[in-house]
């Protein structure tokens, strides 16, 4: 059995859990936001767009659903689920460009064969890469 932080932060396992279950939760996102609009510009066009344009638009609506979902409350719904939350080093709100800087640290962490991830197995306060470098931390509720 897995000894509980004194700080209050969630485990490794559960922050994994809650990424896996993110994960779940964005495909329905992505597929009404993304796959949906290109489905039908290609049905009504008749042609297909460009994949630059359609990794851009999954950036940019990924982008907004976190950036939303830190800023406003620090929990996205799965964080919710888990009861994990996403603060600053001191425990206050995510200001809009620490939730930036957390979205943009997090594509390495995760690219890189979970490098940024695997980060928290050494890091002295087992912060992932992305929250070390945006000055966040995740918190139980």
């Amino acid at each position: 059995m897995a000894v509980p932080d004194p700080v209050g932060r969630p485990s490794i396992l559960r922050r994994l859990a809650s990424m896996f279950y993110e994960a779940l939760l964005l495909l329905g996102v992505l597929a009404v936001l993304l796959v949906l609009p290109h489905a039908l510009l290609g049905a009504f066009g008749h042609g297909v767009l460009h994949p630059v344009i359609g990794w851009a638009h999954c950036f940019i609506v990924l982008l907004i659903y976190f950036l939303w979902f830190w800023s406003n409350g620090g929990q996205t719904l799965a964080m919710k689920t888990w009861r994990i939350r996403l603060v600053t080093r001191d425990g206050l709100a995510v200001r809009p460009a620490q939730a930036f800087v957390r979205f943009l640290m997090c594509w390495p962490s995760l690219v890189f064969l979970g490098a940024g991830i695997l980060w928290a197995l050494v890091d002295r306060d087992r912060l992932f890469l992305h929250d070390r470098l945006a000055g966040t931390q995740l918190v139980m509720t």
